[in-house]
């Protein structure tokens, strides 16, 4: 089966930026941290692998040398990044089930925010520095994908980038199973939990928890089948300079093929999953009408409650 078109795939990329654009402004409002970081990392991947399929769409000129070596260095952190955001809210939500969350002072909510920072931001950074190591490119020129990442098959990178994923979903995971246990046990009391900006109830704590748990079965699964298909294929050598590689060829080496779609797809697939958790609620909704409003007060346009509402108001 050929992968689907390659305009297929820009539209729906596009679409994955916007619907992690959209919830962005009243997350920061909250000062949901895991949140946003998983909303700023899936949200420039797709917005990358976007830009890639419209620039190197049936073509694999090496023409900005510059932007595919910042793209491709997005696309190793990517390779943990949103395991780690999920880290970040499956620790977060940990605290507010075993009634640890209700920060009481500035310097515990700074504190709290720097940890989010160092996983969500700091984990992806390392990963891009230690996987120079296993680099077996500069870069990887994939007609109608764009400039892909390269590391060599060794027994090094399987320990220095492959398995990131899988050690970082399954610390997820524990928090995950952790804090299922003392949710049950405090059913009654999590609907008076406050936190992240007071804007916590239950409805939006089981939704963070399903996001989080959807991208740990994902994670570790997906990674681990990876792994094991890249042992079978073997062992790769180094390689020093840039590769070009025409459609023809990945889209007819199943396993190329496979590592390609699956990684800008999954990408789509984690904002439309994330927007159907959180840009359809009703926190989301009520957002839309002061965006709403905001916008027809701007333009001299009277709304259907007469009131021309700001922003900034609510």
């Amino acid at each position: 089966m050929p992968p689907p078109p390659n305009e297929l795939y820009t539209a729906f990329s596009f679409i994955g930026f916007v619907m992690c654009a959209t919830p962005m402004y009243w997350h920061l409002e909250a000062r949901n941290i895991g949140t946003c970081l998983y909303m700023a990392w899936t949200g420039l991947g797709c917005l990358i692998q976007c830009i890639n399929s419209i620039v190197w769409n049936k073509n694999m000129v090496n023409r900005a040398p510059v932007y595919c070596d910042i793209a491709t260095h997005i696309q190793i952190g990517l390779n943990v990044a949103i395991p780690a955001c999920s880290l970040c809210i499956n620790r977060r939500l940990y605290k507010i089930a075993t009634d640890q969350g209700g920060m009481a002072t500035r310097e515990e909510k700074r504190r709290g925010m720097i940890v989010d920072l160092l996983i969500g931001l700091g984990i992806p950074i390392l990963h891009m520095v230690v996987q120079y190591v296993v680099s077996g490119r500069r870069y990887v020129i994939v007609e109608d994908f764009g400039p892909s990442l390269h590391t060599v098959l060794r027994l090094p990178s399987l320990f220095l980038f492959s398995a990131w994923p899988i050690v970082i979903g399954s610390v997820s995971l524990v928090y995950c199973g952790k804090s299922i246990y003392h949710l049950y046990k405090r059913q009654g009391q999590l609907s008076d939990t406050t936190c992240f900006g007071g804007d916590l109830n239950r409805s939006f704590y089981i939704r963070l928890m399903m996001l989080a748990g959807v991208e740990i079965l994902g994670t570790i699964p997906l990674a681990s089948f990876l792994i094991a298909i890249a042992i079978k294929r073997g062992l790769t050598p180094y390689y020093s300079v840039i590769a070009q590689v025409p459609s023809i060829v990945w889209k007819h080496d199943w396993y190329m093929a496979l590592v390609v779609e699956m990684f800008r797809w999954s990408l789509v697939l984690c904002a439309f999953v994330f927007f159907a958790f959180f840009g359809l609620a009703e926190e989301a909704r009520r957002n839309y009408r002061r965006l709403y409003r905001w916008l027809a007060s701007l333009f001299g346009y009277s709304t259907s409650s007469g009131a021309s509402i700001a922003l900034s108001d609510a």
